[in-house]
């Protein structure tokens, strides 16, 4: 009983340091934001963080790993389901199909749970940062399921350029990003009772009607 109790003290004391750090670094930065800080916050000991992490790099690729795993595990997923259909079926996988199976997961997971939202501010701030110590860790693990989605585009599009493939794709991208930013902002000032992000007039919407806008948009832009 002892040893369960102390296992279940460690897993509280790893999950307690995770959501801290992610926290902060998303709303401090990651080199604005010290082990000091994320102790006192977390209410643990840095010999505790030292323990479990081994370094601040360690910890902020830990935070990073235990979000975007399970998210490119569904990215991955979705991606292989659109090829297999499209083989079943004898035909190119469509670029809605393709774009959907990567965007959908990636704007839903905003309302995923508590600490979603730090974690999407936490990679829209590295994707600027001038520093790549966390945008690095991001792109190991983004890159191979980049891949998948390039690969299962330029099957769908097979009379278009790898150059222009690899352009458009990086287009539609950088507006999934752009939008996951505006989400966050208008989020954030709501929260703090500050002014919205979005014009007068301008409703905010739901991670359904925002992906099937988003969709339709960048696709268009992939088959023009």
């Amino acid at each position: 009983m002892k040893e369960d109790t102390a296992v279940l003290n460690q897993t509280d004391t790893k999950q307690r340091i995770l959501d801290t750090a992610e926290h902060l670094f998303a709303r401090e930065g990651y080199h604005s934001t010290s082990l000091r800080a994320i102790t006192g916050q977390a209410n643990v000991n840095l010999a505790a963080v030292n323990y479990h992490f081994g370094s601040k790099e360690a910890l902020i690729e830990a935070v990073i790993e235990r979000r975007i795993v399970p998210l490119n595990k569904i990215r991955k997923q979705n991606l292989e389901a659109v090829q297999e259909a499209a083989r079943q079926e004898g035909r190119r996988p469509l670029v809605k199909e393709a774009l959907r199976a990567f965007i959908e997961p990636t704007i839903a997971f905003r309302e995923s749970g508590e600490g979603a939202d730090d974690f999407s501010m936490l990679i829209g701030r590295a994707i600027i940062d001038p520093d790549d110590t966390v945008r690095k860790i991001f792109m190991q693990h983004i890159e191979p399921i980049f891949h998948l989605l390039f690969e299962t585009l330029r099957q769908a599009l097979p009379g278009l350029s790898q150059d222009r493939l690899f352009w458009r794709l990086h287009f539609a991208i950088g507006a999934m990003a752009h939008t996951l930013h505006m989400r966050t902002m208008e989020e954030s000032a709501h929260k703090a009772g500050k002014f919205r992000c979005l014009p007068e007039g301008i409703s905010a919407c739901n991670a359904s009607s925002m992906t099937d806008m988003l969709i339709a948009f960048v696709s268009a832009g992939m088959e023009a």
